[in-house]
């Protein structure tokens, strides 16, 4: 009972970043943005969140400023391609190999120190209950941002207005740039709280996961996370369950790792990834329903008029 409990906690941690991007992303990608840097955002928010722990002592400061580096990460995204009307494609893609770059060259002074932890959640008579203390009661506070996060989504995007004028934006921004909405505005908020999500989902992985700094520790998490949201047909709760999918086969090939399964290691390591190309080509056999449920106007430059 214990390994499997402890094995369900593994699957959990694993899967809190790659929740937390992808619900970053699909707000983003409901608004008809494409941001493809969600790895450089992911690994700045690593290492700024690292580095601001290990500074101040501060676990909370560390991810405080992961989220901040994350926004400022995507704040550059969105002046290239909404304000100066660049190619998101290739401004994501930019984006990503400036903050893999990046951080490898600010944390070169972090490498082998050791981090400050986020403490887990602590209730006395509560989390040592057998098996549903330690799963629900006993987790770190990220998890549990993770998934407040999800819920509110979940809310805002199909029980609000705000939410709701958002979804037409992605849907068709020239219509809603008719109706007075401004559409700028809102794709702005929406890149913003995408890079929060993504330097949050960063944070955890170095003061959560791995309290260490380790260059390109993203491991190509920022890739999955998008993957997830095309998983996912953009609804929140599909990449819920999509996160914890991908998160039990990325602690799946670990244990079957230490557990000595003759299979080559580099096999078991590619397993993620061979997930995520696995669940795309599924999709594209869905590409009629895929393409109803996408954003009309996902990954067009919006110019308003003059």
């Amino acid at each position: 009972m214990d390994i499997a409990v402890n094995i369900l906690l593994t699957i959990a941690t694993a899967a809190t970043p790659l929740l937390i991007a992808a619900i970053g992303e699909l707000v983003v990608e409901r608004s008809g943005v494409l941001n493809l840097g969600v790895e450089g955002m992911m690994i700045m928010g690593a290492v700024g969140g690292f580095g601001a722990g290990y500074l101040t002592g501060s676990p909370w400061i560390g991810l405080l400023a992961a989220i901040i580096v994350g926004a400022l990460f995507s704040l550059l995204f969105a002046v290239m391609t909404l304000s100066l009307a660049t190619n998101q494609v290739a401004t994501g893609l930019s984006l990503t190999l400036l903050g893999l770059g990046l951080s490898g060259m600010i944390g070169t002074s972090f490498v082998g120190q050791p981090g400050v932890r986020l403490p887990n959640l602590d209730i006395p008579g509560i989390s040592s209950i057998p098996v549903v203390g330690r799963l629900i009661f006993g987790q770190d506070p990220v998890f549990y941002i993770s998934t407040a996060l999800t819920a509110a989504v979940m809310w805002f995007l199909f029980k609000t207005r705000t939410g709701l004028t958002l979804r037409s934006i992605g849907d068709s921004h020239t219509s809603a740039h008719a109706l007075g909405i401004k559409v700028i505005r809102y794709r702005y908020l929406a890149v913003i709280f995408g890079g929060a999500c993504a330097g949050l989902a960063g944070g955890h992985l170095s003061l959560v996961y791995t309290p260490q700094w380790v260059e390109n520790m993203s491991a190509g998490r920022g890739w999955i996370a998008l993957a997830l949201v095309v998983f996912a047909s953009w609804r929140p709760w599909r990449v819920l369950a999509g996160a914890y999918i991908f998160g039990a086969v990325w602690i799946g090939q670990l244990h079957a790792q230490a557990f000595g399964i003759p299979v080559p290691s580099q096999f078991l390591s590619s397993l993620p990834y061979l997930a995520t190309v696995v669940v795309l080509v599924l999709i594209s056999r869905n590409k009629r329903l895929t393409m109803m449920n996408t954003p009309a106007s996902l990954g067009q430059p919006f110019v308003p008029d003059r």
